[in-house]
Order: C-alpha cells, then structure tokens, then sequence
C-alpha cells in the first residue's frame, strides 16, 4: 500500500480545508514546489494534488504551480481538480506531464465522456469518489447529488481505470481518525475489484495501520492519501511509509 501525502493548492498557495469548506481554510504554505520535494525527501513515492480553484471553476486554475512541482520532483503525482474535458486532459496528461488525472465531477455528468477518456489514457485516469451520507458530492463537493458513490463507480466496472479514490467528505480535515462505515466502503469497493486509495480522515498511524490491515486481506486497496495530519505533524511521511514496507 502506497503513502499519498496531499498538497491542495488555492490560489497558488498550499493549504487544507475542514469538511472541502473553502471558508475553513488553513494555509501551510507559499510554495507547493518545495512542499512536493519535503515530502518526497521523507520517502514519499507519489504525491496526491488538488486544484481547489480548479474543482470551482470547472478547469484547471493552479496550473503554474503544478508546472514547478512536475519541474522538482521526479516521483509520479495524479491531480484532481476542475478536470473535466479533453483540453483539461491533455494539459494535465501531456503538455504538463503528470502521472494520473482525477475526474469526479464530469464522471457523474458525462459518463459516456469519461469513459472515452480512460479508454483513451489507460492506467492514467483516476475515478474521484467523493461521498457525503452515501451520495456522491460534485463541483469542489459545494453540490451533492442522489447518486449512491457505489453505484457510480459501477458504472466504470471493467475499464483500465488508474484508481478509485475515495472520499468521506466528513473525515477530510477533521483529525478525528477513519471511522468504521469508511473502512468497511473501502474494503467493500476494493472486493468490487477497483484499485482504490482511501483519502480523507487518515489522522494516525493508528488509522495507518487499519487500512494496511485492509489491504493485507485486499490487496486491491492500494493506498492512503494523508493530508492535515502530516501538515500538523501528528504523523511523519517517513513513518508512515515505514510502516508499509514493514507489512
């Protein structure tokens, strides 16, 4: 199982949201190319990047900011955020040349589309699976809709998706740890044969440890993104990661 330390970007700046609420906001930093190379110093092998602007706006936003990291580091980084055609695609995918694009939104509303897109980019285009009570949260998770996130990612069964990353919005930026429910999602989708990274609410190397557990019985589960938690160093990088080669 892989460490994704997260790095959301507004307005060109590194920062994290309480709950995807951009008025709970709490900047970490004015310089995401330096935080990439902090976290792959501590043994990061991918990063896990957000465009906030971008998931408000509809298309990429920081794009000078995912230039300098793509520039510094040398580990692969997937990319969320306001993707939602193949102009945004292609910039991202090729002109920009990051690993993997996360697409939620435009999944939802253009099915079709996306499925084109993954058949196009195999392996490099990540199902984002942003749920609240269930349902999946759309436009930067500001619009919920009465999809069930499981019957969502269904609909994708079969194609060479590059992941499945899935979101309880009421665990992002909480530090309140992953709670049973979401374990129980994660595990239940990786059995549903998707590569899936759990993303949001990793507080501890408690909750670190839950899901290597999780993907000791499903090796589908393939890795953890941390955000808050590595920003208020309640948990390191490098011991994070060390406790996924230990397993």
């Amino acid at each position: 199982m892989e460490i994704l330390p997260a790095i959301d970007l507004r307005g060109g700046c590194c920062v994290r949201l309480r709950q995807g609420d951009y008025a709970q906001e709490t900047v970490f930093g004015d310089d995401p190319a330096a935080m990439a190379k902090r976290w792959t110093n501590e043994g990061a092998t991918r990063l896990h990047l957000v465009d906030l602007d971008g998931a408000k706006a509809g298309r990429p936003v920081n794009v000078d900011a995912l230039r300098a990291i793509a520039r510094t580091v040398s580990i692969p980084c997937e990319i969320g955020g306001g993707i939602r055609d193949d102009e945004s695609l292609k910039l991202i995918l090729e002109e920009i040349g990051l690993d993997r694009a996360i697409v939620g939104t435009a999944a939802l509303k253009q099915p079709d589309w996306f499925r084109a897109a993954v058949e196009r980019y195999p392996g490099r285009v990540a199902l984002g699976l942003d749920a609240r009570n269930g349902m999946v949260a759309t436009a930067g998770w500001l619009d919920v809709s009465q999809t069930p996130a499981e019957e969502l990612a269904l609909q994708f069964r079969g194609l060479p998706l590059a992941a499945v990353i899935y979101t309880n919005i009421a665990n992002d930026g909480m530090m309140q740890g992953l709670d049973a429910g979401t374990l129980r999602d994660l595990e239940h989708l990786a059995d549903r044969g998707f590569p899936v990274i759990a993303s949001g609410g990793v507080t501890t190397l408690a909750d670190v440890q839950q899901l290597l557990a999780i993907s000791r019985r499903q090796p589908q589960l393939v890795g953890a993104i941390i955000g808050r938690a590595i920003y208020e160093g309640v948990i390191r990088v490098a011991d994070a990661v060390a406790l996924t080669h230990a397993s």
